[in-house]
């Protein structure tokens, strides 16, 4: 079973350790300075500088197709003996939709909908970033299916930030609760 946990950016370390994640997708604003978890090899950590955006607008990096060929590139090149740790700054937008992209990447004869409606069922507050999909679906050749299921699905709930949430790369594979049990002695 390969999954992908996705999170928001205060939650990389104890994700990885949690889930024992040996492999990080970083979505954040170019230069924005953060520590990458010990458990995680720098040589398996790739970093995407973008903004939040789904339109070009001065001053910010929006999304590319650079942007998802390196994201598409990192996954296929993932061994899946882990899962993937993919997380942005909040855990809502760019993280969900490069979940969603590398999913159809590895595991391309999947409904485009169905993938939306686990997305979505994993939490009520995503919404993946527009541009991202829209690029993803073209690059992956999925005819705007991809775009159409994300759209269907809706805006998430409004959320401050995002909850923890787990994805099956494969339709119908279990995966584990994405958030951790309580330890004794913890409030």
């Amino acid at each position: 079973m390969s999954y992908i946990i996705v999170c928001r950016l205060n939650q990389i370390a104890e994700t990885a350790v949690i889930h024992g994640a040996r492999e990080l997708v970083s979505l954040l604003s170019e230069n924005q300075q953060f520590h990458r978890p010990g458990v995680i090899d720098q040589a398996r950590h790739l970093t995407l500088g973008l903004n939040d955006i789904a339109e070009v607008r001065p001053g910010l990096t929006a999304p590319g197709e650079a942007h998802v060929e390196r994201l598409i590139g990192f996954v296929k090149d993932w061994d899946q003996r882990a899962p993937l740790l993919v997380h942005c700054w909040l855990g809502i937008s760019r993280s969900p939709a490069a979940a969603a992209i590398a999913a159809l990447a590895l595991e391309p004869d999947q409904d485009e909908m169905a993938l939306a409606e686990r997305l979505r069922h994993a939490s009520p507050f995503i919404t993946p970033n527009a541009r991202l999909i829209d690029i993803g679906d073209a690059m992956l050749g999925r005819g705007g299916r991809l775009t159409r299921a994300i759209k269907a699905i809706g805006r998430g709930a409004d959320a401050f930030e995002g909850n923890r949430f787990c994805l099956a790369v494969r339709p119908g594979d279990e995966v584990p609760a994405a958030t951790p049990v309580r330890h004794k002695g913890m409030g």
